[in-house]
C-alpha cells in the first residue's frame, strides 16, 4: 500500500523550523521533543525526519540508518528521563496508525510516556 503524506502536517512543519518545539535530542535522521499536551510527566514525541506515515510505513521504507537511529534516539530519551526498565520504573510506547488507531498527525511518531504509573490503559489525566 502507497501512504500520501500531507507535507503541511503538523510535525512536517516542525522539522522545517516552522513551527518552535522543546527539543530533547536531535540526530541526523530523527527528532525527539516534549509533547504540547503531555499525558505523562514525562511525554516525548519521537519522530523521524524522512516523509512517513505510519510505523509501518517506516518499517517498510526507510533505510537501515533511519530505523537504527531512530531506535537508538528512543533508547536515549527513556535513560536521560530515568524510565528505563532496568530503573525499575519503565514506560509505555504508543504509536497509533490510520482511522482506527486514532492517528492524529499523519507522520509517524512514537510517544514515550513514564514518571508515574501508567495503568493498564492511559487516561487523559496526567
Amino acid at each position: 500500500m502507497a501512504y500520501a503524506y500531507d507535507d503541511q502536517n503538523i510535525f512536517a512543519k516542525i522539522l522545517r523550523g516552522e513551527i518552535p518545539n522543546k527539543t530533547v535530542v536531535e540526530t541526523d535522521h530523527t527528532l525527539a521533543f516534549e509533547d504540547i499536551r503531555p499525558q505523562a510527566p514525562v511525554h516525548v514525541l519521537v519522530i523521524p525526519k524522512g516523509a512517513y506515515v505510519t510505523y509501518d510505513d517506516f518499517a517498510a521504507r526507510a533505510s537501515e540508518a533511519e530505523i537504527v537511529d531512530f531506535h537508538r534516539v528512543l533508547a536515549k530519551v527513556v535513560a536521560e528521563a530515568g524510565i528505563d526498565a532496568a530503573s525499575g520504573a519503565g514506560c509505555r510506547f504508543i504509536s497509533n496508525a490510520g482511522e482506527h488507531g486514532v492517528q492524529e498527525v499523519p507522520h509517524f511518531h512514537m510517544h514515550v510516556l513514564g514518571g508515574r504509573p501508567l495503568g493498564r490503559m492511559l487516561d487523559a489525566a496526567i
